[in-house]
């Protein structure tokens, strides 16, 4: 099971996500409680082990590959306007792609979505982008017909549960890992990513 720890702000966590085993982490550069600095996305990013993803909303094509190269990111997760145009010039530049697709009350429509980027179920909000906390209908995403990661409102109490019924080929937490917004609790990362791959 593949694990991402999104909404990092620091090396301390960072590092915890790392030392847990988790494959990725994200990194916000858009508005936010978790936003940083694409200076300090590269510091956080320059010495990880594991695959970093920045995190972007309505941003052009251009900009974000040049925070791609700057911060040394393995990958983007592009939300908002052009994000169909960063996801594909993304790909072509080697980058890893996770393609935010948002969850409201119906079953998601991915088939629009190529193959080589990896679609990232999410529940539908219209406040903010990812981080929400929110928890969409699982069963919506059972059945897919290809890989996909989970997102959405994800905990350590809940994603074993959430693995079961959908079977992800990943899942992605922030604030369900959060002791605040912007600082994880390392006890819950831990506890997750056990979770996640029980």
């Amino acid at each position: 099971m593949w694990v991402k720890i999104c909404g990092i702000t620091n090396p301390a966590d960072a590092e915890a996500a790392v030392e847990a085993g988790a494959d990725a982490v994200g990194v916000v550069l858009a508005e936010s409680p978790r936003r940083v600095t694409v200076d300090r996305a590269g510091a956080l990013i320059e010495s990880l082990p594991i695959a970093a993803f920045l995190l972007t909303v309505d941003e052009p094509v251009a900009t974000v590959l040049d925070w791609a190269t700057r911060t040394k990111a393995s990958g983007v997760q592009p939300y908002g306007a052009h994000a169909a145009e960063v996801a594909r010039a993304a790909i072509e530049a080697g980058l890893s792609v996770l393609r935010p697709v948002r969850v409201h009350e119906q079953r998601p429509d991915i088939d629009g979505i190529p193959r080589d980027e990896t679609v990232l179920l999410d529940a539908g909000s219209a406040i903010v982008w990812g981080g929400s906390g929110r928890v969409f209908d699982w069963s919506l995403a059972a059945g897919l017909g290809r890989p996909f990661v989970l997102a959405g409102g994800l905990t350590p109490s809940n994603v074993e549960t959430a693995v079961s019924l959908c079977r992800p080929a990943g899942v992605d937490v922030s604030s369900g890992v959060e002791a605040a917004p912007g600082r994880k609790d390392h006890a819950k990362i831990v506890a997750f990513v056990e979770g996640a791959r029980a």
